[in-house]
């Protein structure tokens, strides 16, 4: 099979052609039709997260078919339409598993980090930890909803129900949440680099209310913010455009420092709290949401080989919605 390799942290992707994986008794090989590119992607192609398995195929954003199932899956047959998310095997005895907090699991694997992921034409996966794809998107449309929807709504679970909803960084999770917040009555505020009309636009598009720069205050405090993007000196802007009680989550598996900031924008029972992988319990509330919204992503697809390429224009910030991989 053909598959873009990380072969050393820090440089570019290598295309390389290898024998097909073979799934064990619990995994399914699956063929990939498309894998979304996720800042995590980037995170862990910069060696921002560390000890990622050597080599590695990035992604964690896979819709494919399985083709093969070991003896031990059930639930999953060959031909079936799957997709592959972040978190891709949890121990299910630890305490944090045991206590519902599987995405707290300390010897979970993950997709696309600790076990290969889907830039490549076959991917293989737990077979517990895989799931349905709404008929009604196709291959292209669903990837994004494997990470930047999946952990996107957890984060969008704990904001609390506040009416008025802040998006900091208005990329493939934050436009996708978007529309579910619009969906449900509340009025979104989106933040975005300084001078990003396009991007301000774009939001707009997708039923902000509001759309600023990421160093303004919003026209009215907000109930909950979001930080989707890896900047920490967000976290004091963030806090100073809550409302007293309001909520701050961080969203990112990776954020720059968060610089020291005074207590009065954290007191008055502000709350700051961050979110970490997902559940399979996120997957599939998010996924029997997504298609009765419906959620739409805004996608643009480039073939295996430009991996590199769309890693270079999610770290220039020349991505508006979602890049999508195509073997």
């Amino acid at each position: 099979m053909r598959g873009m390799f990380l072969e050393e942290v820090g440089r570019p992707l290598r295309l390389r052609e290898v024998a097909p994986p073979s799934p064990n008794a619990s995994e399914v090989l699956v063929r990939v039709r498309a894998c979304a590119v996720c800042r995590t992607d980037l995170h862990v192609v910069d060696g921002e997260l560390a000890h990622p398995k050597l080599p590695l195929v990035p992604g964690h954003e896979i819709v494919g078919v399985v083709e093969a199932a070991g003896p031990a899956v059930t639930g999953v047959e060959p031909g079936t339409r799957v997709g592959v998310p972040w978190l891709g095997w949890t121990c299910g005895r630890c305490r944090e598993c045991r206590t519902g907090r599987e995405n707290l699991c300390r010897r979970a694997e993950f997709t696309g980090y600790t076990r290969n992921g889907g830039y490549a034409e076959l991917a293989l996966a737990h077979g517990d930890y895989v799931f349905p794809v709404p008929e009604s998107y196709d291959d292209i449309a669903a990837a994004p909803l494997l990470c930047a929807g999946l952990i996107g709504y957890r984060a969008y679970r704990h904001a609390g129900d506040g009416r008025r909803l802040g998006l900091y960084g208005f990329g493939a999770a934050a436009h996708l949440l978007c529309q579910v917040a619009v969906h449900e009555g509340r009025e979104v505020y989106a933040f975005t680099r300084p001078g990003d009309g396009d991007g301000q636009a774009f939001a707009r598009a997708k039923g902000a209310a509001w759309a600023g720069d990421s160093d303004e205050r919003p026209p009215a405090p907000l109930d909950a913010a979001i930080i989707f993007a890896p900047v920490g000196p967000l976290v004091p802007r963030a806090l100073r455009a809550v409302a007293p009680g309001g909520t701050v989550v961080c969203a990112g598996i990776h954020m720059s420092a968060v610089p020291s900031f005074p207590y009065e924008i954290l007191w008055e029972e502000r709350v700051l709290r961050s979110v970490a992988n997902l559940t399979r319990e996120d997957a599939t509330a998010f996924l029997d949401l997504a298609p009765e919204i419906p959620v739409e992503a805004a996608t643009e697809a480039l073939v295996l080989e430009r991996a590199n390429e769309a890693l270079d224009r999610l770290r220039a910030g020349e991505v508006v919605g979602a890049l999508v991989l195509v073997p």
